[in-house]
């Protein structure tokens, strides 16, 4: 359509950014119910994931308020400094290097050092427009951009599709739409607030992942340490209806090399759950081990290329199927990614 007419869209598009306005027939949604795969029971509505479809002309949109409110993030400092996810140039490979590096500087210093790795619950879905609207309005956000996202994000709806679905639409009262290009950033902005200043720690997150990093002179207070910063953090997040999945939280306790002394098994203790130290742990797809030996992420990257090279072949049998070059061309552009994830750590 932009190639046949590049005015059009533009002409179409220009006035409602212009305005603040986004109107109801970009609001509708398409929720496609899938089930998780390996769950042991699908009773519950929690053993399903809803890929939302929305319009391809208001994604165009989303896009173009993206980009501006990406240029304004950092001028008005709408996200925290350790905040590795919605913003050009940053990315998992920034958030996984930071966490090392801390780790290695602590180290230096001839301290003991624990990360627990939180995750927020819901994520998405908990995000209040009042509350994203009046931060924005407080940091001194452009006005246009601010009308846009509160029209953006009122009076959206959503039809499910699934067998026996009703094939109406439900409005949907809180939230941002998980499948929108501008949602990823306007949570980060929601939830900047969570990083908070703690003595000899550090909060690195990429969106909804959160790690604590804490150091001392023992295992034993990086643990009381971790209990303890929990409490703030979950004060600091109730307000904003945000709150963090503690069953599926992990601890490791960094070691050296070099260190001769036996792995640390000291639990730490959230909400009368107990978390034990693990072996291995992934974050952000990196897998990790207490003493950043990365066998493990690479042998999982092997075979995750193997699995790939093998669809590769099937699609070219002899004699038949795609030409040679096209079967080089997609091993390139899909194994080279696979295998070389986490190269940089």
């Amino acid at each position: 359509m932009h190639r046949i007419k590049p005015s059009l869209l533009p002409s179409l598009l220009h006035p409602l950014l212009a305005h603040g306005f986004h109107p109801p027939s970009l609001k509708k949604a398409l929720g496609i119910a899938l089930d998780k795969p390996g769950k042991p029971s699908y009773d519950s509505p929690s053993s399903f994931r809803v890929i939302v479809l929305l319009r391809t002309l208001s994604k165009i949109l989303e896009r173009g308020v993206t980009s501006r409110l990406s240029a304004q993030a950092t001028i008005c400092s709408l996200i925290h400094p350790l905040q590795w996810g919605s913003l050009p140039g940053r990315s998992t490979r920034d958030a996984a290097l930071v966490l090392q590096h801390n780790v290695e500087c602590f180290h230096r210093l001839r301290y003991k050092v624990s990360t627990l790795f939180l995750d927020v619950k819901g994520g998405f879905d908990n995000v209040e427009s009042p509350s994203l609207l009046s931060l924005l309005r407080r940091k001194g956000v452009s006005p246009y951009l601010i009308q846009w996202v509160g029209s953006f994000l009122r009076d959206r709806t959503c039809r499910l599709t699934f067998q026996g679905s009703p094939r109406s639409f439900a409005p949907v009262s809180v939230g941002v739409p998980q499948a929108s290009p501008i949602s990823p950033l306007l949570f980060v902005i929601y939830v900047a607030s969570l990083h908070l200043e703690i003595p000899r720690s550090l909060i690195i997150s990429y969106v909804d992942d959160f790690a604590v990093t804490v150091a001392s002179p023992s295992y034993r207070t990086n643990v009381r340490l971790l209990q303890k910063s929990f409490s703030p953090l979950k004060r600091r997040a109730s307000p904003i209806n945000i709150s963090f999945s503690v069953p599926t939280t992990e601890l490791i306790h960094w070691r050296t090399t070099r260190s001769n002394e036996p792995p640390c098994s000291l639990p730490v203790q959230l909400e009368d759950q107990l978390f034990y130290l693990q072996s291995h742990l992934k974050w952000l797809g990196f897998i990790f081990s207490p003493t950043f030996d990365l066998r493990s992420h690479f042998s999982r990257r092997y075979t995750l290329a193997n699995a790939a090279l093998a669809t590769i072949r099937r699609l070219s049998p002899p004699g038949m199927g795609l030409p040679p070059y096209l079967c080089l061309s997609l091993a390139r552009s899909l194994l080279a990614p696979i295998l070389l994830y986490g190269s940089a750590i």
